[in-house]
């Protein structure tokens, strides 16, 4: 707490102390923490209902077509990007996320409507739209949310209560599969669209009321009065720029291209086997969403008993060459046994390697 709070706000009830203790957090700062551990789980509960209908939308509209799929999404990127930066450069942040975040929301309820009641002829285009769509939201929406995070937050602040607004992300996305998992067979596919529009709008509403705290902390910081209304700032090309001026930074760029490379035929095959599993688009969106389940529990058991102490003791060069190696291992096991059982235990070791290890909690997933 800064010096001239504590004559400001009154003495914290009792219950906030103890559990401020337990979150690592002052007293006045537990309502935004429980905001901001909502917010995470809301969203990343939601795309977690997206993602495996996503990989179903894909798989029914035939394996063969992905490859065109996947370049519609390469396009689509390169179409968005410049236009999510150059609103984020323009818009303060209070006004930018829920405007982004409710323009998600229409995308979902248009193509709830379009699965839902649109023709044979218009449900494979829009399904093949979907997938284009859901890479690119993904993209953003996590992003943003860390971007927020660092703003409304103090340097010294984030270091006491990331972890624990990290663990939230972690709950959505173990929520997110499980829901789908029960939901999809009474509610159908299509349905989860819904569900997973009413998440993304409850993490709208505790994006509202995180800034309603900011702005109301920020009347006992005088300098930092008037932050709020600053536009995130930045363009299109200045991480580009940052990448070419780092060898580090180009050589990151070039493990992460081979790896997404691996991982797309990975994603190929895995779409192979779940269409050979099943005929029912209701069982292999239950297929998929148990696939994420997979991941994202090894990967909260990696991040919480392996991860740190892997790095103190090998280093984060073994921690980086630890993916390519499962990733050829997992080829071979597939190549010799292309089983679901295999394809599950392949996917969920690999990426929740990759989530664990490669990328800090907070993550957000790629495309594959």
């Amino acid at each position: 707490m800064l010096e001239g709070e504590t004559t400001a706000i009154a003495a914290p009830a009792p219950w906030k102390s103890r559990i401020g203790r337990l979150i690592h957090a002052e007293p006045h700062e537990v309502k935004a923490v429980f905001l901001a551990f909502a917010y995470y789980f809301f969203l990343l509960s939601s795309y977690y209902i997206l993602r495996p209908l996503r990989e179903e939308t894909g798989v029914a509209g035939g394996v063969e077509k992905l490859p065109l799929v996947f370049t519609g999404t390469f396009v689509a990127m390169l179409v968005a990007v410049p236009a999510f930066s150059a609103l984020a450069a323009r818009l303060p942040r209070h006004r930018f996320i829920p405007i982004t975040y409710r323009f998600f929301t229409a995308n979902i309820v248009l193509f709830w409507i379009l699965f839902e009641f649109g023709p044979a002829g218009i449900r494979g285009g829009a399904g093949r739209a979907f997938f284009i769509w859901t890479s690119v939201y993904n993209l953003f929406v996590v992003s943003v949310l860390w971007g927020f995070m660092a703003d409304i937050f103090r340097h010294e602040q984030g270091a006491r209560l990331f972890g624990f607004i990290a663990a939230g992300g972690s709950a959505g996305a173990l929520t997110g599969p499980l829901l789908t998992t029960w939901l999809v067979k009474p509610l159908g596919t299509a349905n989860l669209l819904l569900v997973s529009a009413v998440l993304l709008e409850m993490s709208v509403h505790c994006v509202r009321a995180l800034h309603r705290w900011s702005v109301a902390a920020q009347n006992f910081r005088p300098h930092e009065r008037g932050a709020e209304e600053k536009p995130l700032g930045g363009d299109f090309l200045s991480g580009i720029r940052l990448v070419f001026r780092s060898r580090l930074l180009l050589g990151l760029c070039l493990y992460v291209v081979l790896l997404t490379t691996t991982a797309t035929v990975l994603y190929f095959e895995q779409a192979k086997i779940v269409l050979r599993a099943s005929g029912d688009p209701r069982v292999r969106t239950a297929l998929f969403a148990r696939i994420d389940l997979v991941v994202n529990v090894l990967t909260l058991i990696l991040q919480t008993l392996v991860t740190g102490r892997l790095v103190r003791r090998l280093g984060i060069r073994f921690g980086l060459g630890l993916v390519p190696v499962l990733t050829i291992l997992g080829f071979a096991a597939l190549g010799a046994a292309p089983t679901l059982f295999v394809l599950m235990a392949v996917q969920g070791v690999r990426r929740a390697t990759h989530y664990g290890i490669e990328r800090p909690p907070g993550r957000s997933s790629s495309p594959t």
